[in-house]
């Protein structure tokens, strides 16, 4: 079987091969530019030219013609970079949505009035865990007795409202928002004015009808969550990614909602990291940096 002699290759060829090994790494963008080249003064030379001219009809079955190795490099260079530019225009289209809802962060506290005994607040009002013993505290109709949760103290009835709260570091753990009015006292249902996240077991899930299981692709650090009363949305978003988590959609809300947060159990203090409403990041180029 005849081939093109070694002379043939054109120069600079092998470098290109053999460049893997080299000590600069090579962008998919900067392969693809020199291979081009490459191909180019290939289709330019005059012996390669002259040499398929003289190649006689009958005897092309005695020929076999062989892909050029960086051939595949090539291609797989090129399929590599629009992979790459895409998965980076979803993360920026993801990061822009998540800014335009950052627009709308209202300053948010927890109500001391609603909390379960078992839970300690910060004085400030932003943080809260569960200090695994319970408080001599007045029971007020607004407390909460059975399960560890506190609301809000801010409600809000129209408009787009947009908050973060950090769960680094819990087991388990409730945030979104209710209605005000939801009962406080003995077994509380979800079934109806709930419109909240959770993490159980190690299975986040959103407490719809039915319940839809989360398939997250990290472990969430801090939810942003955005609320439109108006269109009948509450958004849930993962803040170090900027993905949306879930979106409940076509909500009728008829009352006031409030910021709910269930820190759950101590369980031993393995699961005693406060949950924090923490300060909206409006420094874009600082987020920027953290995600790119």
């Amino acid at each position: 079987m005849n081939r093109f002699p070694q002379s043939e290759l054109i120069p600079g060829s092998q470098e290109i091969i053999h460049s893997k090994n080299a000590s600069v790494e090579l962008t998919p963008i900067s392969v693809y530019m020199c291979l081009s080249q490459q191909l180019d003064h290939l289709l330019l030379t005059e012996t390669n030219l002259q040499f398929l001219q003289d190649v006689k009809t009958s005897d092309l079955t005695e020929f076999s013609v062989h892909q050029p190795s960086y051939g595949k490099t090539v291609m797989a260079s090129v399929d590599k970079l629009k992979e790459m530019l895409d998965e980076e225009m979803k993360r920026f289209l993801s990061k822009a949505k998540l800014i335009r809802m950052q627009q709308f962060a209202v300053d948010v506290t927890l109500d001391p009035d609603t909390a379960h005994p078992n839970l300690v607040l910060s004085p400030d009002r932003k943080q809260v865990h569960c200090g695994g013993m319970k408080q001599n505290l007045p029971n007020n109709p607004e407390r909460f007795d059975t399960s560890a949760n506190v609301l809000g103290r801010q409600s809000f009835s129209s408009g787009r409202v947009y908050f973060e709260a950090e769960v680094r570091g819990k087991t388990a753990w409730d945030v979104g928002v209710v209605y005000g009015s939801i009962g406080r006292k003995g077994s509380i249902s979800t079934d109806n004015g709930f419109w909240t996240i959770w993490l159980r077991d190690k299975v986040y899930e959103a407490l719809a009808k039915p319940a839809v299981v989360l398939p997250l692709k990290s472990r969430l650090q801090k939810v942003g969550i955005f609320v439109d009363y108006d269109k009948g949305l509450v958004s849930f978003y993962n803040v170090d990614t900027a993905d949306l988590i879930y979106s409940y959609k076509k909500c009728s809300f008829k009352k006031k909602l409030l910021l709910y947060i269930n820190t759950s159990s101590n369980k031993n203090g393995r699961n005693s990291a406060p949950m924090i409403i923490t300060p909206v990041v409006k420094c874009l180029a600082q987020r920027h940096n953290n995600m790119w």
